[in-house]
């Protein structure tokens, strides 16, 4: 019976966000790609992992990742795929408005004009706030000055930097980093010296009251902008026919802010976790081209590590393309190479009107070719074929990818006359290089391959290298999905021994709590959730769990046979 409850508790692993009802300390909206189906469950109950495709092509079928099985244990059956699953999460962040604030009182002007007015409306409250205190005029001038040092030659780069950081902090009034600065991306890592004068400036700025007296506009906002996001993740998702599915551990959140410039993006890939950052401006239009990019890598970016030994093999193409004009990362590391060139391809095979698409469709292809991206064409190509078929990307994914012709796109790349610039790569992979074990890791495990990301995560955990909270997590992570629930157990207590990310304390303790839930220790499992309510008081995905532990003990969901 345990074995059925632990494999039920694995499928909740599966992922660490679920559809919450709407809170008063946060405007986050889940929004679905597909249209919602009647349920009898509660729909606040985590969903189940992504099945493992049984119609995988065969193409290399080896490198088909398998979880770490022993002899004595049978290899256990996929759990359903979830069908009601919110794939996007539009929200707000407090930290993110605290770090665009303070730059905003420094004289980060870019595109005001432009900008939603209530970019200027709280400039002008946050300035009166700063000149009626000496502290707040006094903490303004050493925090300007700091800023200045670490301004770079364009505004964009400027702010990126800065939304990097946010990304990686606290809520305020603690604005201090949820993991060690050695972990830190470098571009936020260089920034770290200003927060206690931005911790400060909150204070003497008196930027919460700032920011709860504009709570409904910003929930306005999010409100706004759920049409067209779903419409995009709907549209998307039916021409991949890939139903919207989620990854261990996964997310994809979308924050929206208007103290920022509106023609500016940003978008990050922390491990396994995709942002995109957009500030509003008068123009009520979303950037959805922007945001589909980044989702686009979100799906995709897993499925090309499910093939190594065909990603081995096309790394002849990264000579063919030393000189072109595209970011470096492109030339050194092939599964980039091409998942860039396959989105690529998709945008320009879906951009357009059915009627006058056929000639920038093309225009578009050549555009990538010379920026660099050789197999846009072949992907191009491919895709007319894919959509006359009804099997869906995950299936078809392995005969696209194994049936590129390395000789003929060889050839094809010398005939390319490369262009002497390129576009600017909008997804930053923002992330220290000490935690790059880590980061495949967590990307193994999202692929299915938890055989790899157990590997790689006792390597940074003997190695002492990386974050040993988060390799104690993935080892925990792999322990459930190998239905070892005792070892499972071991591993999140040790997690929470050295861990000092919220996430990882805070879902720790959720799965202790529902392991000793389902081994009928209710005071046992109380106490993990309470802590677990404490430690993620800011994530409201842990949150929501922990209450529901808190309500009543754990309960495996039922899948139908």
């Amino acid at each position: 019976m345990l074995f059925v409850a632990m494999f039920a508790l694995m499928a909740e692993l599966s992922l660490a966000q679920t559809q919450e009802q709407a809170l008063p300390d946060t405007t986050a909206v889940a929004v679905q790609a597909q249209p919602e189906q009647p349920q009898a469950q509660d729909q606040s109950q985590p969903s189940t992992e992504q099945q493992p495709d049984q119609s995988q092509s065969t193409s290399e079928t080896q490198e088909a990742p398998k979880p770490p099985q022993t002899a004595s244990k049978p290899k256990p059956a996929a759990p359903p795929v979830a069908s009601n699953q919110p794939s996007v999460q539009l929200d707000t962040s407090e930290a993110l408005f605290t770090v665009l604030t303070a730059m905003n009182v420094c004289g980060y002007d870019e595109e005001l004009s432009i900008s939603d007015p209530l970019r200027e409306q709280i400039r002008g409250e946050v300035a009166q706030a700063v000149q009626n205190s000496e502290q707040a005029k006094e903490t303004v001038a050493a925090m300007c000055r700091l800023q200045e040092q670490h301004r770079q030659p364009e505004a964009s780069r400027t702010v990126a930097q800065y939304v990097s950081l946010a990304l990686y902090l606290n809520p305020p009034p603690a604005l201090s980093p949820k993991v060690r600065d050695a972990d830190l991306p470098p571009d936020a890592a260089r920034l770290t010296g200003e927060l206690p004068l931005m911790q400060r400036f909150y204070e003497k700025a008196a930027l919460h009251e700032v920011w709860q007296r504009h709570r409904l506009t910003y929930a306005a906002l999010t409100a706004r902008y759920h049409e067209p996001l779903h419409k995009m993740l709907f549209d998307t998702e039916v021409y991949l026919k890939l139903p919207s599915t989620t990854y261990l551990g996964r997310q994809f959140t979308v924050y929206l802010d208007p103290m920022g410039a509106p023609g500016q993006t940003n978008a990050r890939n922390y491990g396994s976790d995709y942002y995109v950052v957009i500030s509003p401006g008068k123009n009520p239009s979303l950037k959805v081209e922007q945001i589909r990019h980044t989702y686009l890598h979100y799906l995709l970016d897993p499925m090309a590590l499910k093939y190594p030994a065909t990603m081995k093999r096309l790394e002849g193409l990264l000579a063919s393309v030393k000189s072109a004009p595209m970011d470096d990362s492109f030339k050194s590391d092939v599964s980039l190479l091409v998942t860039e060139c396959f989105i690529r391809a998709i945008e320009a095979r879906t951009s357009g009107s059915a009627r006058s698409a056929d000639a920038e469709r093309q225009q578009a292809v050549e555009n990538s070719m010379r920026q660099g991206f050789v197999l846009t064409r072949y992907f191009y190509d491919a895709l007319l074929q894919f959509e006359k078929d009804p099997a869906g990307l995950k299936s078809a994914y392995g005969d696209l990818v194994g049936n590129i012709d390395i000789g003929r796109e060889q050839k094809r790349a010398r005939e390319v006359q490369f262009a002497s610039t390129a576009d600017t790569e909008l997804l930053h992979l923002s992330r220290p290089v000490q935690s790059k074990l880590l980061i495949t890791a967590e990307q193994k495990l999202s692929a299915g391959d938890a055989a790899g990301a157990q590997k790689l995560a006792q390597q940074a955990l003997d190695e002492k290298s990386e974050d040993q909270g988060r390799a104690l997590f993935i080892l925990a992570e792999v322990a459930t999905m190998n239905r070892d629930m005792q070892g499972a157990r071991n591993y999140f207590q040790r997690a929470l021994e050295v861990a000092r990310e919220p996430k990882v304390v805070a879902w720790s303790h959720i799965y202790l709590g529902r392991i000793f839930d389902l081994q009928e220790n209710r005071e046992a499992a109380l106490g993990h959730y309470r802590a677990a309510l404490n430690a993620g008081a800011a994530l409201p995905q842990a949150k929501a769990a922990a209450e529901r532990g808190i309500q009543q003990p754990y309960e495996p969901p039922s899948h139908p046979e």
